[in-house]
């Protein structure tokens, strides 16, 4: 298999087929941090990662915040944002600022509408492998340990909802109240929790 150096690239590949081709609003995402018609709300993405569901949710209107931590997937981050910002993307990218630090600092500060986490998931329990990208990140952003702090701080600081992204077969995290409801889909499903 071919070992290439990451990139994030917002115009074109998988990020710009799911933005012509997924389904608008009625994709699971977009329903679980609550874009519904004329509803646009701050999103914050407190583990930005590739950036992609970021990305779908200001193709959509949302204006979305990307928080990551790792100085590397931030500096890939913020050259695909300067790209995108030179194209045709340029509209959707507008809507998106970047931030370099730990969400569970930053969050408070925010006062998003909505967070959105998606820590890194758990080893998958078959034999599959994940795609050369997620395999990337994760050897560049490693695990999530604190994940359920991060959650935790979400709920204290979120006003409306927080999401989170997760394996569909996969336990809660534990120490982590009922979520409110779920989105399941094929592969993932969203915990969502009311505020």
């Amino acid at each position: 298999m071919e070992n290439t150096e990451l990139s994030i690239d917002f115009t074109s590949g998988a990020v710009a087929h799911r933005l012509r081709f997924g389904g608008g609003r009625g994709q699971d995402l977009p329903k679980a941090v609550g874009l519904k018609k004329g509803a646009n709300p701050h999103v914050v993405d407190a583990t930005a990662g590739l950036g992609r569901d970021a990305f779908l949710l200001a193709s959509l209107g949302a204006r979305v915040t990307l928080i990551e931590r790792s100085a590397h997937m931030h500096s890939l981050l913020a050259a695909a944002l300067e790209k995108a910002r030179m194209g045709e993307m340029a509209g959707i990218a507008a809507r998106m600022a970047l931030l370099q630090g730990d969400a569970k600092d930053l969050l408070p500060a925010l006062a998003p509408e909505v967070v959105l986490v998606d820590p890194m998931h758990p080893p998958r329990g078959n034999s599959a492998l994940v795609k050369q990208d997620m395999r990337q990140l994760r050897q560049i952003v490693g695990e999530d340990p604190d994940a359920c702090a991060l959650i935790k701080v979400a709920l204290e600081t979120a006003q409306k909802r927080v999401v989170l992204k997760w394996p569909r077969k996969a336990a809660l995290p534990k120490g982590l109240p009922t979520p409110s409801h779920q989105i399941i889909g094929k592969s993932t499903r969203y915990d969502v929790w009311m505020r």
